[in-house]
């Protein structure tokens, strides 16, 4: 049986060989087709060595994860033999060069694929090195699943044609070797094929962290300092690369503490600036973002998500930092913070933190991780928003607004918010340093005074918190009647929109809340969420990616809702569509309290309580559900 326009494709190797390279061409082959695609990538900290492979997922539908499975594995070593052959699905195969691995059939332990043994090496040495083996490798593939040839070589050219036309011809050519071997030696229709596709929409192709760059260019951000940290470094290089088309000013700082406080002397200055770092760098940055919270300076800060403790796992991904992020700098004083859940997202939320940041004069944090960050996926434009600029209550050199002479920065609003006027206002002088201070902004240890203040910057909290719930509230996807109710953030919301496709062909369905702001939360939206069912039948789950299910944490300490379920993961990669279909599926049978723990091997392991657990969670939420709603506040 052929599948059509649904395929796995995978290429695997060292580091150095242009893996990732060469499944970003192979992506955007298939998007020049008019096909849907998604890649995903994963490396180690190394700079050269180690094992590297970059995933395509390719669709006529639109498609939100990667998947589980590989049809078709390029192997430019024996080592991604061993790794990845467990994953080919039944009937797929791989491409590898026997010669060059020094491997018979014999070798592999799989007998429901397909081998393609073709002389990578040789044909690559021909048209230039052993280096361009994945472009013979792709070239073979495109034979194999029946694809446009031309289509390839036109991302070749563009994509080598910047190093002069003799290395774009020979990469067409290795290519088109590749291509005719396959053609010749290989008969036999395989499995998989691509048949282009008229797209009727535009498309952009972008990772995350492209569209947080892209986001922070369109919402007026002019300023950016960082120093590069994975899974961050994308967004500050992108941001580089348009300065010269939009006029804007990029630091490479010495370190994360500079890079803070540039973007804080910025954002005073009257900039809309922003930076962005890991973990480990925003650990660095925590005292100045404590004085961006004194001063009430506006700041818009990434911070992308990976293992740590510590070093950690640089390269991989996670959901761990909530918590830190949340609390990070001493003492409390309001942030916002906001996990964007897919590629548009990162787009359209980067605007929205930039207008909330200058409205509520607060930091705005924007919580992702690498697997959103560092994925690329095929955008459909009319997903893209473009929000108004909102400055709030800014007063600039030259405007037409002014201050009055015994301007005072930190005033005393109803609304908790003061007039901000940036250097140069005429009369706008004031003191903002790291101190408690009085309206003026001169240092002062008054008990009466820091109670203030602290209110004062509390207030302006509060009135955020308004907004969020009334005009950012989260939608739910599928409907009430459904088996489950499942709240995610960040990037899980991707692999469970696959895994409900996959729940669908079995009659499982389940409602999905996505939350992008988690502080504050939404929690008009929750409630609601929790309502849908009576709480006899209620079956409430929370999907994170990390140990001790922060999120849920959160809602439980803010709402007093507890989860009946919890599918976590926390091994440095993200969820796959399948496993969460497995885990959601084994809950169908089941009233028990589980908390299932995943990995590349599934259910790893799944702790349960028969009565004791589930019962008190029913007595303590019974207010919240059913038609007794008067204590939902």
């Amino acid at each position: 049986m052929i599948s059509k326009n649904n395929f796995s494709w995978k290429v695997a190797g060292e580091a150095g060989h242009g893996i990732l390279n060469a499944g970003l061409m192979f992506a955007k082959t298939c998007l020049k087709g008019g096909l849907h695609v998604f890649a995903s990538a994963e490396y180690p900290s190394l700079i050269r060595g180690g094992h590297n492979n970059l995933d395509v997922r390719v669709s006529d539908q639109p498609l939100y994860s990667h998947t589980r499975f590989t049809d078709l594995l390029v192997a430019l070593d024996k080592n991604s033999i061993d790794i990845h052959q467990e994953n080919i699905s039944s009937n797929g195969g791989i491409i590898y060069d026997s010669n060059d691995l020094k491997i018979s059939s014999e070798y592999f332990r799989r007998k429901d694929i397909l081998l393609f043994d073709i002389p990578l090496l040789e044909i690559a040495k021909k048209h230039g090195g052993k280096i361009m083996r994945n472009v013979v490798a792709m070239g073979a593939t495109i034979a194999l699943i029946n694809f446009d040839l031309e289509l390839f070589n036109q991302v070749l050219r563009k994509n080598f044609g910047k190093k002069g036309e003799e290395i774009a011809i020979a990469n067409v050519e290795a290519a088109k070797s590749g291509y005719d071997y396959a053609k010749a030696y290989f008969t036999q229709p395989f499995s998989y094929v691509l048949e282009k596709n008229p797209l009727m929409s535009k498309y952009y192709f972008m990772s995350g962290n492209e569209a947080i760059a892209a986001g922070a260019v369109k919402a007026g951000c002019t300023f950016m300092a960082a120093y590069p940290m994975t899974p961050a470094t994308s967004v500050f290089t992108t941001f580089i690369s348009q300065e010269k088309q939009f006029n804007l000013i990029t630091k490479h700082t010495e370190d994360e503490i500079a890079a803070m406080n540039m973007a804080i002397g910025a954002s005073y200055a009257g900039l809309r600036a922003m930076t962005a770092t890991s973990g480990g760098g925003f650990a660095l940055m925590t005292e100045a973002l404590g004085l961006a919270a004194q001063t009430e300076t506006p700041l818009v800060v990434v911070e992308a998500q990976r293992p740590g403790p510590a070093t950690g796992m640089a390269t991989h991904t996670g959901q761990g930092d909530l918590r830190f992020v949340m609390h990070a700098s001493t003492d409390e004083f309001p942030r916002i913070i906001i996990a964007p859940t897919d590629f548009a997202d990162c787009f359209n939320v980067t605007q929205t933190a930039f207008n909330l940041a200058e409205k509520y004069q607060m930091v705005v944090i924007i919580l992702t991780d690498k697997y959103l960050g560092e994925s690329y996926i095929s955008v459909p434009e009319s997903q893209l928003k473009f929000i108004p600029v909102e400055r709030g209550k800014l007063i600039i050199p030259n405007g037409e607004d002014s201050v009055s002479e015994n301007y005072q920065r930190y005033s005393f609003e109803d609304d908790g918010i003061s007039l901000r006027a940036v250097p140069g206002v005429k009369d706008g002088m004031h003191t903002a340093s790291s101190y408690e201070h009085d309206e003026h902004g001169s240092e002062r240890e008054d008990e009466d005074i820091r109670i203030s203040m602290h209110n004062k910057r509390a207030k302006k909290y509060m009135l955020a918190t308004k907004e969020i719930n009334e005009i950012y509230a989260p939608q739910m996807i599928g409907n009430s009647e459904s088996d489950f109710q499942v709240v995610c953030w960040g990037s899980t919301k991707g692999p469970l929109l696959e895994a409900m496709k996959l729940l669908q062909k079995k009659g499982i369905s389940f409602s999905l809340l996505s939350l992008s702001f988690l502080s504050p939360l939404p929690e008009n939206a929750l409630i609601d969420f929790f309502n849908q069912k009576p709480v006899d039948e209620m079956r409430t789950v929370i999907v994170e990616g990390n140990m001790d299910a922060q999120v849920a944490g959160l809602i439980k300490e803010k709402l007093g809702l507890e989860f009946n379920h919890k599918i976590l993961r926390y091994d440095g990669r993200p969820f796959n569509p399948e496993h969460l279909a497995e885990a959601i599926e084994e809950l169908v049978s089941s009233r028990e309290v589980k908390e299932m723990h995943l990995s590349k091997k599934g259910i790893v392991s799944a702790s349960s309580d028969e009565g004791n657990r589930y019962k008190e969670f029913v007595k303590q939420n019974r207010s919240y559900h059913g038609n007794n709603t008067s204590n939902n506040n």
